[in-house]
């Protein structure tokens, strides 16, 4: 929860900077992604990531509103996602208390609308409270998984990231005086519209190199002993090279990290492995795919990797 008196952090002066924010709340990103939200930060554009599931898009939005000291507002988008959940509705039980009153009292209808049709009977959902002036600046905006959603909605995302406004029949058009920091993610269920990704910076989030991941391990789970850590990374990347249902994320690595560190496992085994494959793969699939003798097979290229490393370096 950010402290309404905490002074926010000044947005940074370089790419450079931007790495360091980053790493800052523990997010261990390459130079890439680091130009990326430096760019949208500083040009005010959305910054649209796609990518596969578990590699850390969602996250970048919770570390900048972190780092920058930001109210984070999280829209979730799911199927049938609508204007009344993402962006605005009415109070009608208090307009037709208000009404009523009014009637009693004989006032005139058209005073009546122009009261019941005001921001004192607005409820103000996730887009919508974007907008607003903040005193610790403007907040982040996380769209989780617009792929979720259908078309239309899609559609009407257009004037909010074209020009940070919202247009309300009934009041107008509320335009922020401060665009908020847009962060803009999808899993590639479906493909979004060229019309959205043209008002957005975009960025393919891939899954990490091996280098990259023992670090970010070391950060998410610095109780585990490091040769566990490098022969789970070492067995993860394994299985991003097959031909799997899903692929295991970071946020897998994490968990699968962590499973084996509650159950004092310090180094990994076939056993281990199989007792564990649940937590590290989602489908059963994958899992009747990988246990026994897979498993086993794959474990003993990792540690024969690892043991010839020192040597071949």
């Amino acid at each position: 929860m950010l402290d309404a008196h905490s002074p926010m952090t000044a947005l940074p002066h370089s790419v450079s900077d931007s790495l360091a924010l980053l790493g800052s709340a523990d997010y261990i990103a390459d130079r890439s992604l680091a130009t990326a939200v430096h760019l949208a930060l500083h040009l005010q554009r959305p910054l649209f990531l796609e990518g596969e599931a578990g590699v850390g898009k969602t996250e970048i939005a919770k570390v900048l509103a972190t780092a920058l000291r930001r109210r984070l507002i999280r829209l979730q988008c799911y199927e049938g996602l609508d204007v009344a959940s993402a962006v605005y509705e009415w109070d009608y039980a208090r307009q037709m208390i208000e009404i009523r009153l009014a009637e009693a009292a004989d006032e005139d209808r058209r005073a009546i609308e122009g009261t019941i049709f005001s921001e004192r009977f607005l409820i103000k959902r996730p887009l919508l409270q974007a907008l607003e002036p903040a005193a610790e600046g403007a907040p982040v905006l996380l769209i989780d998984e617009l792929d979720r959603t259908d078309e239309p909605f899609e559609a009407y995302l257009l004037e909010l990231l074209s020009d940070f406004q919202v247009t309300i029949p009934e009041i107008g058009t509320i335009r922020a005086k401060e665009p908020p920091i847009v962060i803009i993610t999808s899993n590639r269920t479906r493909e979004i519209h060229d019309a959205l990704k043209r008002r957005c910076f975009y960025y393919w989030v891939d899954y990490p190199s091996a280098e990259r991941e023992l670090e970010i391990l070391r950060r998410k789970a610095p109780g585990a002993d490091a040769a566990l850590s490098l022969q789970v990374v070492a067995f993860v990347q394994k299985l991003r090279a097959m031909d799997l249902f899903k692929l295991p994320g970071i946020a897998e690595t994490i968990d699968w990290t962590e499973a084996l560190m509650q159950l004092d496992v310090l180094e990994l085994t076939p056993s281990a492995i199989n007792d564990t494959l649940g937590v590290l793969l989602k489908y059963q699939d994958d899992i009747a795919r990988l246990q026994g003798s897979e498993a086993a097979r794959l474990l003993d290229q990792v540690k024969a990797e690892i043991a010839a490393a020192p040597r071949e370096a």
